[in-house]
This record gives structure tokens, sequence and C-alpha cells, in this order.
């Protein structure tokens, strides 16, 4: 019981650390959007200047990477649990032919 404690605390701390990757690269992508008042009519895109434009490309790699990475760590776990399962298996199953010889 204790090993699947140590490794639910592993999956925690990274998941933690995916969230505050993906929250520290959102927050830098807002800090240099600068505030202003609301406009009152339409501005097209290639009016505005590059440094007023909201850079999209961050946004989506930030978020591509918080979910690969959270889905490789979920794999990874089930593999780990999944290989600790077949370990017992095998354990039962030549505890039960032990006996079954004797």
């Amino acid at each position: 019981m204790k090993r699947s404690g140590c490794r639910f605390d592993v999956g925690l701390r990274l998941m933690l650390l995916t969230l505050f990757v993906s929250l520290v690269l959102v927050q830098a992508t807002f800090a240099v959007q600068p505030l202003e008042t609301a406009q009152d009519e339409f501005v097209p895109m290639d009016e505005i200047p590059a440094e007023e434009q909201l850079p999209a490309a961050p946004l989506l790699v930030a978020a591509y990477a918080a979910v690969w990475a959270i889905a490789i760590g979920y794999l990874w776990t089930i593999g780990r649990r999944l290989g600790a399962l077949e370990r017992e298996i095998l354990d039962v199953s030549r505890r039960v032919a032990d006996r079954e010889g004797s």
C-alpha cells in the first residue's frame, strides 16, 4: 500500500508542475498585453500595430504542452500499475501452483 501512495505523490507533483509551468506561460503572455479602453468601432487586424495584437501561438503551445504532459503522465501511471498487477498475478499463480504440488 505504501508504494501506491508514493506513486500518487509523484503523479500529483507532476500534475502540479505542469499546471505551474502552464500558468507561468499564460501569465507571461498576458503580462505583455497593454490594458486599454474598449474601441467604438471595428478595426481590421492589418491596421492594428503588432505590439497590440494578441499572440495566440504561446497560448496554443502551452495548452498542447499541458495536455500532452497530462496524457503522458496518465499513461505512464497506468503502465506502472499494470506492471505491478502482472507481477502480483504471477506471484499468486506461483503460490497456487506450489500449494497444488504439495
